[in-house]
């Protein structure tokens, strides 16, 4: 029985991918290392700042690589202030209401930004819970993010649906026993699929989620 839909943030509520990639080509220029697309699909999109800092940096120290990731999550929001949901979202959480649902966000993005963009999108309100990796120890692809705002909704994983759009994402809700519905925003629909989405979804307009949501009722 359905009883929460959980999200992830970037990519999936809105898609601020673009956004990243711009903010990363220009921060690791400073470092001489040019990026493309697919490097940053490969290296960087749904990871954890660190990680990304330390396997693309590796000369940087752990307290430099963290003021990297500070200053270019800084410049993020100074240029993010004009994000807009993904088209279908406000529709789909007005039927997460309309049905007593719970809902909820796991992310790897640093808290601040959590709190910004769901400012930004006008969508504070309609969370019961955000967990976010920094505080959980350990972040997505590990299954544990999903797996503490299961304990925290106090659900099982049959309960619950997840939308993911990186695969990073994917594999965690997956791991943790949750069915996981690619967002095709970031990553090409097929590989979503090859890493355990149920099925893709270009956003939250789609004929065959709102078919099986209203099977869920």
């Amino acid at each position: 029985m359905l009883k929460a839909i959980i999200f992830d943030l970037d990519g999936t509520l809105a898609n601020t991918d673009p956004i990243h990639y711009q903010t990363w080509v220009d921060v690791l220029k400073n470092y001489d290392l040019e990026i493309n697309p697919d490097f940053y699909r490969a290296n960087i999109s749904g990871r954890l700042n660190p990680d990304i800092v330390r396997d693309i940096l590796p000369q940087l120290s752990p307290a430099k690589g963290q003021i990297l990731a500070d200053q270019k999550e800084a410049i993020f929001r100074e240029i993010a202030g004009n994000l807009k949901p993904l088209p279908g979202l406000t529709k789909l959480l007005a039927w997460i209401q309309k049905q007593q649902l719970q809902t909820a966000i796991v992310t790897n993005a640093p808290r601040e930004n959590a709190a910004f963009m769901l400012k930004v999108l006008n969508l504070v309100d309609y969370f019961q819970t955000v967990i976010v990796s920094e505080d959980v120890g350990v972040g997505k692809p590990d299954p544990k993010p999903y797996q503490v705002c299961l304990q925290q909704l106090n659900i099982s994983p049959q309960d619950a649906i997840v939308f993911e759009d990186s695969t990073s994402g994917i594999r965690s809700a997956v791991a943790a026993g949750i069915a996981t519905i690619g967002v095709a925003s970031t990553h090409d629909p097929q590989i979503l699929k090859n890493f355990g989405a149920t099925y893709v979804i270009e956003d939250f307009n789609n004929p065959q989620l709102w078919q099986d949501l209203g099977n869920c009722k």
